[in-house]
Formats: structure tokens, sequence, C-alpha cells
């Protein structure tokens, strides 16, 4: 009923002749142009894109404080050589290059043309096409009604597509900022993981709430949450990461097409990441990890970006002799425990690599999970690197400080191997 009564009131909102509530919302959108307007990839600001190809180059882009940029996205993406065992394709393989935020799109273009009861709500999504470009062009095809811009309350919003999921539709909610979704925090936790389950199944909740998080290029310690930590103690709630353009796709159809909740986890340094995706269609399990590179001394749990600076670290191993097994979780909850098993038996050591912060993360949540289910196994005692539990600097070398990098994983797997 709450999520109901909070539905009408953002229905109610949509409409208000208050002005400055929509003078709010172009505050916000200027100033969210401001600090993303290297990220977004649309065809009106060609100066201001740049794409990030599978061997760290970057292309037509622009050179935005001294270079930074192509310094920080490089350590973000896997090497040409290590792009095959990265899971990225190559141009002689068949289908269609997409970046990630256009894999997002396009599954979720591919979704609405399916079902009509798919929509979309969130800051901008509409005629400005998101802040990332994920919507754009859906409000031109799909009208007004399924592609929803609303104003800025993250708690109205939110509580209308679970009202919406309740009564039949599939909305997809964006977040224009992680970290703003902190003020929906009631209506996801009380409502949303909830109601299926006290109103005794009367109601399902198949409601995708997504957006971008993660440290990015200098956006300050609000722009740059990772709120995995926060929502994954929420009963009835199911959460994925994705760090391809391939799984970003396939993820997004099975979050959509899922009668849970799902809350679809995006990082912003890798929206602009190209990879060629399959011309046919093709659905991913929400419960299942990625076997990224398979080896046999120790193994090694990633996700989102961090499944980057892995595979830099990984290349820096083999060279010094070490075989790492590399595992995508991509199911932050639940943990795909069976493939995480069955590498934990044959390498006998585990490594995690996160930038959830430590107290309290993801790691720590699975180093509880191996332990429980798996320490009989276990040669040496989980280890698991995280970021620092620091609000991020805006300063660029202090946020690289606070950030796992590659360095730092080969020592500690050379740690674990002794």
């Amino acid at each position: 009923m709450a999520a109901i009564i909070q539905g009408i009131g953002a229905a109610t909102a949509l409409y208000s002749p208050n002005k400055s509530l929509f003078a709010n919302n172009a505050l916000r959108s200027f100033t969210v142009n401001i600090f993303l307007s290297v990220f977004i990839a649309a065809p009106e600001r060609k100066a201001n894109l740049f794409v990030v190809k599978s061997d760290a180059r970057l292309s037509s882009g622009l050179n935005f404080r001294g270079g930074r940029a192509e310094e920080l996205i490089a350590n973000a993406v896997a090497t040409k050589q290590d792009s095959a065992a990265a899971g990225t394709s190559t141009s002689s393989k068949p289908g269609h290059e997409l970046l990630l935020f256009e894999a997002l799109q396009e599954g979720l273009e591919e979704e609405m043309e399916r079902d009509p009861t798919v929509c979309v709500m969130g800051e901008d999504v509409g005629h400005y096409g998101g802040s990332y470009k994920v919507t754009k062009g859906l409000a031109k095809k799909y009208g007004d009604l399924r592609v929803l811009d609303t104003p800025i309350a993250e708690n109205s919003f939110t509580g209308m597509g679970i009202g919406a999921a309740m009564t039949g539709l599939r909305p997809v909610v964006e977040g224009m900022n992680m970290g703003f979704l902190l003020l929906a925090f009631n209506q996801i936790s009380n409502n949303c993981g909830m109601l299926h389950y006290t109103s005794g199944g009367q109601f399902k909740i198949p409601i995708v709430i997504r957006g971008p998080g993660g440290v990015g290029r200098q956006l300050g310690a609000e722009h740059s949450q990772r709120l995995e930590s926060y929502f994954q103690s929420i009963p009835g709630i199911q959460m994925v990461a994705c760090s391809t353009p391939y799984n970003a796709k396939g993820l997004m159809k099975a979050a959509i097409r899922s009668e849970n909740p799902v809350i679809l986890f995006e990082h912003v340094l890798l929206y602009n990441l190209k990879e060629r995706i399959p011309d046919e269609e093709y659905v991913l399990n929400l419960e299942e990890a990625e076997m990224v590179r398979p080896g046999e001394h120790v193994t090694i749990l990633t996700y989102s970006r961090m499944r980057y600076h892995v595979m830099q670290a990984a290349k820096t191993l083999m060279n010094k002799g070490y075989d790492p097994e590399v595992i995508d979780i991509r199911s932050l909850k639940p943990f795909d425990l069976h493939t995480i098993g069955n590498s934990v038996k044959k390498t006998h050591r585990v490594l995690i690599v996160e930038e959830c912060m430590r107290t309290g993360g993801i790691g720590a949540s699975l180093t509880a999970a191996i332990t429980e289910n798996f320490h009989d196994y276990l040669d040496a005692p989980v280890l698991c690197l995280s970021s620092q539990d620091v609000p991020t600097p805006y300063a660029g070398t202090l946020e690289n400080w606070t950030v796992v990098q590659p360095a730092q994983i080969v020592t500690a797997v050379e740690q674990l191997c002794k």
C-alpha cells in the first residue's frame, strides 16, 4: 500500500505547477553534464566522445585534464593480448560492435519491443536520453508514457516503479547516479524486497533498478559511491554487476524478464568499453559467474571494473610463472558457489579483488561464504583486496590510492602462493 501511495504522489508531482521543481531538475542535469561530458557518447557531442577499445587505446577522444583520462581508462581495461581471456571478442568473429552503454540500450530496447509492459522511468531518461545515453531514442520510439521523465525525487519515482510492478508492469528505474538511490532506500528495502513475502505471494515485484556507480574520473565522494554493500542485506533482492558489453546486454534482458526485483550495477568507467557481441538474441543467467581465465595456482574472484585490473595483473603473474584462475562473479547476490567452489577445490587458494569498501563489503560476505562452505579445501586464508574505508578524494592521485591497483594484486598472489 505504501508503494502505491508513493506512486500516486510521484505521479502528481510530475504534473505539479511548481516551477522550482523543474528548475532544480534542470540544475542537476546541467551539473551532471559538466561532470560527465567526457563519458557521454552522443553523436551531437563528437568533440567530447572517446572510445575505449579492448586493446586499451583511446580513439577520437578529448585529451581532458592533460591526458589523465587516457591514464585512468588504460588502467581499467585489459590489454589486447589478454582480450580473449577477458571475454572480449575480436573483429574476426561474427556479430556487431557496441559500446557497453549501447549494449545496455540494445537489450532494453529489445525487451521493450518484445513486451509492452516494460517501461522506463527516471531523471532525464526521456528526450535527453539519460546521463550516459542508455535510454537515448527510446522516448521518441515508445512515447512519454513508457519512457517517463521524473522530477528529482528518487523516493517517489522508485516507489512509483514498485507500485507499477505490483500492478503488472515491468519498470526499469534508472538512478542518475547510484549514490542518489540512497534517497530511495526505504522503498527498495521495505517495499521492493519484502512485498512479495509480506503479501503472502499475492504481489510480484518484477522491477529493475539500474544506474552508474563506482570510482570515476575525479567525480568526488558523493558521485563515486559503491552501494553493493548497502543493498546486499535486503531480503528478496537480487544483485548483478556487468563488466563487458556482452554481459551487460545479457544481464539487462535477464533482469527485465525476472519475476524478482533486480539491482543492476554499472560502472562509470566501463560505459565506453567496446566489444563485438552476437547478432542473435541471448539472455544470461542472473545467478551464474563467468570463468574469465582458467588456471591452477590461485582463484581470483572479482567483478565490474576490477576484472580489468585483475587481468592486467594476471599478465604480470604469468610472466613470473604463476597460473591464476580469474572468475567474474557477476551475481553479487546470490553468489554462484558452484562455480566458485569448483575453482577453490582445484586451486586451494583464494584472492578477492573488489572496488567495494572493505568493511561490510561484498568481499567480506564472499569470504564468509567460502570459509563456511570450502574451509577444508583451503591451503591458506582467503585474502581480500578492497577500497579503503575513506570517502573518495577529488584529487586524482589520492583517488587512485583508494582503489586496488594491479601491482597490489601481483603482490597478494605472490604472498598467497609462498
